[in-house]
């Protein structure tokens, strides 16, 4: 279910809970499966960025192949 949120929507709802968290008005067992759910929340958002992260290191050949970014340095 998690996995199909946007990073957007899933930001959203992690920073929703961590606001209802902030306001200490929860009973403690709501409060534990909140928790878990941000955690999920928290490892999803995690795993898209290292995704993007992975993209954005690698540049394509004119041949049409992936390689790894580089930066050349002037000497």
């Amino acid at each position: 279910m998690a996995e199909s949120l946007t990073f957007e929507e899933a930001m959203e709802q992690l920073e929703a809970i961590v606001q209802k968290l902030e306001e200490g008005d929860v009973p403690l067992e709501e409060a534990i499966d909140i928790y878990k759910k941000g955690m999920e929340l928290s490892q999803l958002l995690h795993g898209k960025l290292k995704n993007v992260e992975e993209q954005l290191t690698k540049v394509m050949t004119e041949d049409g192949e992936e390689k790894d970014f580089e930066i050349q340095e002037e000497e």
